[in-house]
């Protein structure tokens, strides 16, 4: 199974390294994209929100989890323009890490607004649905310190490797180091059980929405609204890159021999992963539908006016 497992670590290397400069250039455009939308709504909820309810923390902790992105995109640059890696093992293993941090947080406070949305309609008496701002800070902390040891394996792997100056978490192994397997593992489940998770909560919802009459189905549509786009961005975001990585994984573990078919599922794997990267870009979709108060921030606040007032009105003002 060894020297198998080695015959798929150089197959059709040449159209990898294609797959990956096309990786890389799809990825780069979706992480600018991403940029001005996360700044704006980092600028809305810093300086434009009047109050803050557990769910609009949740929100603004989404957005910090966005930033984690943004500023790997220069490293990221430099990588493509020199086609290889050259900041170092240890920053290799930093980086990556801060890429893993902002899927499992962005899963994790998305899923908890769904969750806020849930029982504030379903399930109103909760004591979960009567938590305060503060426990609210409290559930997001633990989240962080989740994804954080989530995390932590891929700061004891060998990430960077020499020969092709790559720096990337996923890569073919003659046997997954243990630091790795539970990478895959979690990157696995932190998709497939949250997403579940979301389903059920919409179901519930709707199951809700019919039982009730108009005067109290306005709130529920709204929440209904809410966890359907996070449950879209969601899953085109994430499922991709968990369902060829499963295949891959199938293929070098049953069919260890097949490289045509192992270089073709990874090769889709990679152009996958950069759907993760989507999440920075569509997260302001996912406050928009969540957030009553942000949509009126971003529309008729007063510093939002501020800023596109005209040069000369601000001048004869002062």
């Amino acid at each position: 199974m060894k020297a198998a497992n080695n015959s798929l670590l150089h197959c059709d290397e040449h159209k990898k390294n294609n797959t990956e400069n096309l990786f890389m250039e799809i990825g780069l455009i979706i992480e600018i994209l991403g940029l001005p939308g996360t700044i704006i709504s980092l600028w809305i909820f810093c300086c434009c929100m009047k109050s803050w309810k557990p769910h609009t923390l949740f929100l603004f902790n989404l957005v910090l989890a966005d930033f984690l992105v943004l500023i790997n995109v220069p490293f990221r640059i430099d990588t493509y323009l020199r086609d290889r890696w050259v900041f170092g093992w240890v920053w290799c293993r930093i980086s990556l890490f801060m890429l893993t941090v902002n899927r499992s947080a962005s899963i994790g406070f998305m899923t908890a607004v769904a969750l806020d949305r849930y029982f504030k309609v379903v399930h109103p008496h909760h004591c979960i649905s009567q938590i305060t701002s503060v426990q609210a800070g409290w559930l997001a902390g633990l989240i962080w310190a989740a994804v954080v040891v989530r995390g932590i394996p891929l700061l004891t792997a060998k990430l960077l490797h020499e020969e092709s100056g790559k720096c990337r978490s996923f890569n073919s192994y003659e046997e997954d180091p243990v630091p790795i397997t539970l990478h895959y593992i979690a990157f696995v489940a932190e998709f497939l059980l949250p997403w579940f998770l979301l389903l059920f909560c919409s179901a519930k919802i709707v199951c809700w929405l019919r039982h009730w009459r108009l005067g109290r189905q306005l709130r529920g549509r709204k929440a209904i609204r809410a966890v359907m786009v996070i449950i879209l961005v969601f899953t085109l975001c994430f499922m991709p890159s968990v369902i060829t990585g499963l295949a891959a994984i199938y293929i070098k573990k049953i069919h260890p021999h097949d490289c045509k078919s192992y270089t073709k599922v990874t090769q889709a794997f990679m152009i996958c992963i950069v759907f993760t990267y989507l999440n920075s870009a569509l997260d302001p979709i996912v406050y928009t539908f969540s957030s009553s108060m942000f949509r009126d921030a971003l529309k008729t606040s007063i510093c939002f006016k501020k800023i596109f007032r005209p040069v000369s009105t601000r001048v004869s003002n002062s």
